[in-house]
């Protein structure tokens, strides 16, 4: 589909990624994006900067009412970006308790299907349009010292599939999106050379403009699939050293 003259929604779309997904969306010709975020005034900034076109949107993705109220509100949406995420830097085993995996999982997880529920209908009646989960390397390779963060990112890569299958025959395309290293706030514990986000969002619009299933956006994402196919043990065996590194570093 084209990205010209569409109405696109984005979680998570007040910085980051999100942010460059508004920008980008709108220099692609999109007529309108709505901007949510938990706290509508975070979006504020892109209303300013693109009065008419970029639209705030209060939006929980872990609040069903919220969610469906968005629905409700924008039913002139052509394009679904599932951008939001939460990332707890936390060991399965390490963690005090289940309360950030759940979290991890509520967001990464839950608030996509919950937004693929909501959004389907509304994406029908505009002729199908596309759907697009911004997931993460760690989507395609465990990463104990992301405990929850990774098992939620294969969870939702398998969603992704299963919601495309579903609403194939609605007309609606479902890609995701394979993430490396971004220069984010999410990212901030990350070392070495990130991406811009703007690398995020102009493979997220290619992948909606060729129909393209699953997409690795940068090198590093690139480079991780290629070591996976090439020796998957040996790349269980370094994430596992990861977890001493870590113990190193902090002693614990």
């Amino acid at each position: 589909m084209n990205v010209k003259d569409s109405v696109a929604i984005v979680t998570g779309g007040n910085r980051g990624i999100g942010e460059a997904f508004v920008r980008c969306l709108l220099a692609a010709g999109a007529a309108k994006v709505y901007v949510g975020s938990r706290d509508r005034s975070a979006g504020a900034h892109l209303e300013q900067e693109f009065p008419g076109r970029a639209v705030a949107v209060e939006l929980d993705v872990t609040s069903e009412a919220q969610v469906a109220a968005a629905a409700q509100q924008c039913t002139d949406v052509s394009i679904l970006i599932n951008n939001a995420g939460a990332f707890n830097n936390l060991t399965l085993m390490g963690a005090p308790d289940l309360s950030a995996a759940r979290q991890e999982m509520e967001v990464n997880y839950f608030g996509v299907l919950s937004m693929c529920r909501q959004f389907a209908p509304v994406l029908a009646a505009n002729g199908g349009g596309a759907i697009v989960n911004v997931l993460s390397a760690a989507a395609i390779l465990a990463v104990p010292n992301m405990g929850g963060y990774s098992p939620a990112k294969f969870a939702a890569r398998a969603l992704t599939t299963s919601v495309r299958a579903e609403l194939a025959d609605q007309g609606t395309q479902v890609s995701c999106l394979i993430v490396g290293s971004v220069d984010t706030r999410m990212a901030e514990h990350v070392e070495g050379r990130k991406e811009s986000p703007d690398t995020v969002a102009k493979a997220g619009i290619k992948a909606i403009e060729k129909n393209i299933p699953e997409m690795d956006t940068d090198a590093f994402a690139i480079g991780v699939r290629a070591a996976i196919a090439r020796d998957p043990a040996h790349m269980e065996k370094q994430m596992a050293t990861l977890l001493k590194v870590e113990k190193l570093n902090t002693g614990r």
